[in-house]
């Protein structure tokens, strides 16, 4: 079995030219395969079925391995069982229809109602830069844009006499979405100074010489304001968390919020209800005669 496992990485350095990096990542994925194999006393690839693979995956998750480190390991098997098929020395896949066990979603990082103010509410300069990257960060938490909604938006999607925004989401799918009063005067007070730079387009966040801001220079703006005003990293995704989270707090309404930030599955939205309940639970303890009770029996 190592005989045909080494002549397979051969292949991948030199016929598939694959980097040193994912060649030692292939090789230390299928070495636990291999282990496992001599472990459980199984003489050849071919003999290796679909019950034993599965057997594998079972007790690498339970010895605390990841959902992704695993699908990166049964991808490993479907590529050397590939091999093994075209060289004529098995005519099986073991890994084939086998999925990782789902890995525990991780919730969003938000920031707090408060936290939000203070990035928000701090003093804006009467500048060029200061006015721009406050209008980002207000529609940002306004309207829960993605980074790549805001990089595109150009000046006619905007209708600040109304208070929306149209943006141009995935799947090349519109939506028209609220702009809140303060994102609304900070987008007419940047407008103002826009000018300024002689704009190439309609783009409505520009550079100082009037070329389009582009994603990396907006990571880095919002970055900087959170190290300034907070004190810590900040991103333009944890931003639009932030809405998503807060608007349902205030809201209850699930089905709104996945209509807000264009998700096509509710499912995807629901991860904000994780969120949603730790906010529930803090008032629970606070105001419900029962926590009260337990509280003072302590």
């Amino acid at each position: 079995m190592e005989r045909q496992l080494d002549a397979y990485c051969i292949h991948l350095r030199s016929e598939r030219q694959v980097s040193p990096h994912t060649l030692e990542a292939y090789r230390r994925d299928l070495n636990k395969v291999l282990a496992f194999c001599a472990k459980e006393s199984i003489p050849s690839w071919a003999a290796l079925d679909i019950q034993r693979m599965r057997q594998l995956v079972s007790r690498l998750h339970q010895q605390g391995q990841s959902s992704r480190s695993i699908a990166r390991l049964l991808s490993a098997v479907r590529g050397l069982y590939h091999y093994l098929n075209r060289e004529g020395l098995c005519d099986h896949d073991p890994a084939n229809g086998l999925a990782p066990p789902k890995g525990e979603r991780r919730l969003p990082k938000t920031l707090d109602t408060d936290r939000a103010l203070q990035l928000l509410e701090g003093g804006v300069e009467d500048d060029f830069l200061a006015q721009r990257d406050q209008a980002i960060l207000e529609l940002f938490y306004s309207s829960g844009l993605r980074l790549s909604e805001l990089t595109g938006l150009n000046l006619e999607q905007l209708d600040l006499a109304d208070g929306l925004v149209e943006v141009l989401g995935k799947g090349s799918k519109t939506r028209v979405l609220p702009v809140g009063k303060k994102a609304r005067e900070a987008l007419q007070a940047w407008l103002a100074v826009r000018l300024l730079a002689n704009p190439k387009d309609d783009a409505v966040f520009v550079s100082q010489r009037g070329t389009r801001l582009g994603p990396r220079a907006i990571q880095m703006r919002v970055k900087a304001a959170g190290e300034r005003e907070l004190g810590q990293n900040l991103h333009p995704h944890m931003l639009r968390h932030s809405f998503a989270s807060h608007l349902l707090e205030s809201s209850q309404d699930l089905r709104a919020v996945q209509e807000l930030l264009g998700h096509a599955d509710i499912k995807t939205t629901q991860i904000y209800t994780h969120l949603d309940f730790q906010h529930l639970a803090s008032v629970y303890d606070s105001a419900h005669p029962r926590a009260k009770r337990s509280k003072d029996s302590e």
